[in-house]
């Protein structure tokens, strides 16, 4: 079986080496030639764990090619992926689907036998009939039918969950469609993963209200760290009470400074403009992405205060600035808020990140990037944890102390213990562990 797959991003480039180690063929297309040209050399545009190694052994087995020619992509295919972004659009927060759409135009013209054009990338509901109505008018002849097919990669651990899903959700009405994408699915069927054939408008209501639901227990529990601040709880000890009731589950429910990443911030506007837009608004997340955007600023606020109001002229470490660890990724991140506030208050900010610091580079200017987290601490008045980086998780305290100018410690991811912190010597701040609540 041989398919296509248009755009190498994040999607697209996971999507077609885990298809591919299936024992497909996949030819990945991309309109950007040097990116098509690195990948040709063996290297990754993104960073993911083991994605270069999957990306090398399955295009040595010959299953897996990139090419900037749809014509040579779709030639034999009998399924062509659209895997673009759709970001934000500007001014309105709805999902930005001109990429969408050219890919769409492209892919008539290149249509020559049955073909199931398959979206997914992440789009508001009805943009399966768009396609399908924008490939009808540039083909009339065309045979083929339009199927949703919407990823859930965590950034991360993007080998793993396509290799060995939750779930897969396939939306179409059409037998022949269904046939198709059963047998590309069929290595999921030997190892009973649930896949659900659902319509295409609730297959791609699935992907948006799943990132939704998620992005509201992220911050759910953020407001209750806020509560456990000021009453003298512990935030942990809460989300794992409440965790382990069968109906809530332990996951997502970490604090922290806010959400961020290529899929929650833009999805949750996404999703409400599509609900506004068909007169059933979702209050409920139209709260959450507010609360997100201002607990990102109000996290700045906290970090000046853990200095003692003032950060004018003083050098703060920050540890960490992709959304997330285990990826490279800079979207949404809360560094892009949190840093310029920093700055803006007059503080000398430099960082450490083990993956991240060339996408953020220009997007944080005036940061002093450092070599590793000694060299980032070292003279440093206070230093800030925002991305829970494994290698962080157990710095030598003694060598970060003596190298600090004053020991501030600000944990915004909650990886160190608030007593062991203050028997260390550092005036240690985290979220919504009052460092009474472990020590009385």
């Amino acid at each position: 079986m041989k398919i296509a797959m248009v755009g190498t991003g994040y999607v697209g480039l996971v999507s077609g080496a885990g298809f591919s180690e299936f024992g497909t063929t996949v030819v990945c297309v991309d309109t950007d030639a040097d990116k098509i040209a690195m990948l040709r050399n063996g290297e990754l545009p993104i960073y993911e764990p083991g994605l270069d190694d999957l990306v090398a052994r399955n295009v040595e087995a010959g299953r897996l090619h990139f090419t900037v020619s749809l014509d040579e992509a779709m030639a034999g295919a009998e399924a062509v992926f659209i895997a673009v972004g759709t970001p934000s659009r500007r001014g309105d927060g709805h999902a930005d689907l001109s990429f969408v759409h050219a890919a769409a135009r492209n892919i008539a013209a290149e249509i020559r036998d049955y073909t199931v054009v398959v979206t997914k990338s992440t789009v508001p509901v009805g943009t399966g009939r768009d396609i399908e109505a924008i490939i009808r008018e540039a083909n009339p002849d065309a045979d083929f039918d339009v199927a949703s097919n919407p990823e859930f990669l965590r950034e991360g651990s993007a080998i793993g969950d396509f290799m060995r899903p939750d779930r897969v959700v396939i939306g179409t009405g059409s037998p022949r469609a269904r046939n198709v994408m059963r047998k590309l699915y069929r290595p999921l069927y030997l190892i009973e993963t649930p896949i659900l054939f659902t319509r295409r408008e609730t297959s791609e209501l699935i992907k948006y209200a799943a990132n939704a639901f998620l992005a509201t227990k992220i911050t759910f529990i953020n407001e209750i760290a806020d509560l456990c601040d000021r009453v003298g709880a512990d935030v942990h000890q809460v989300a794992h009470g409440i965790g382990l009731d069968g109906r809530i589950g332990p996951k997502f429910l970490h604090p922290g400074p806010g959400y961020g990443g290529s899929c929650f911030p833009k999805d949750s506007l996404a999703l409400v403009r599509t609900a506004r837009d068909s007169g059933a608004p979702l209050r409920i997340v139209e709260t959450v992405a507010d609360i997100n955007a201002t607990r990102k600023r109000a996290m700045a606020q906290r970090a000046i205060d853990a200095c003692g109001g003032d950060v004018a002229g003083r050098r703060i470490a920050i540890l960490g600035v992709t959304f997330k660890p285990g990826t490279d990724d800079m979207r949404e991140s809360p560094s892009l808020e949190i840093v310029p506030a920093l700055q803006a208050a007059g503080a000398d900010v430099c960082a450490y990140d083990p993956k991240g610091m060339a996408e953020a580079a220009p997007l944080l200017p005036g940061v002093l990037w450092c070599d590793d987290a000694y060299d980032a601490v070292r003279g440093a008045d206070a230093v800030v944890i925002l991305t829970e980086w494994n290698q962080f998780r157990n710095l030598d305290l003694d060598r970060v102390k003596a190298s600090m100018n004053a020991p501030v410690f600000i944990d915004f991811r909650n990886i160190y213990n608030p007593r062991d912190m203050a028997e260390a010597g550092f005036r240690y701040t985290s979220v919504g562990r009052p460092l009474e609540a472990l020590t009385g």
